[in-house]
């Protein structure tokens, strides 16, 4: 069976087709949100795509395909792995899940970008949080203003 362990990536679209179809099928959609292409028309198209790829993949991989192994990184497998990096990755994520609500998008996004800079190996304490500042801002502004998706604005939002 390890010649054929593709399959279980075929499993995986097929269930996750079956999964976006299912509630693509089961969507409550009111007849003012329905036309040429309503809400409905891209999970269809997406969860039947999937399916289609499923199948390939399976009929591709009984038939002898296999996939290449990947060539294109340049990595030493004998080094360990670099657990301090992927921790302060981890703590940065979840305090600016804890701290978006009571800090805003703004204030957060920034703590975010800084602290995922410096995680990565930026020292440059003089420049890194500017530049978080302005594309936590500029992320702030494109989504809430312009795209219309609200995040919270916290305590600046009297001043954005």
């Amino acid at each position: 069976m390890r010649e054929h362990s593709e399959l279980g990536v075929c499993a995986l679209l097929l269930a996750l087709g079956v999964l976006v179809l299912t509630d693509a099928l089961t969507m409550d959609v009111d007849l003012t949100q329905r036309g040429p292409v309503g809400p409905r028309t891209v999970p269809l198209f997406v969860g039947g795509a999937l399916l289609v790829v499923a199948v390939l993949l399976a009929v591709d991989v009984l038939r002898g395909g296999h996939g290449e192994a990947e060539g294109g990184e340049d990595i030493d497998l004998a080094e360990p792995a670099d657990w301090r990096t992927v921790l302060l990755l981890t703590g940065v994520f979840l305090a600016t899940a804890v701290l978006i609500d009571p800090l805003g998008f703004p204030i957060a996004g920034a703590l975010l970008f800084w602290g995922a800079a410096f995680a990565l190996g930026s020292r440059r304490l003089d420049r890194d949080p500017l530049i978080a500042a302005v594309l936590a801002l500029v992320t702030f502004v494109v989504f809430d203003r312009l795209l219309g998706v609200p995040l919270p604005g916290g305590p600046l939002m009297g001043v954005l």
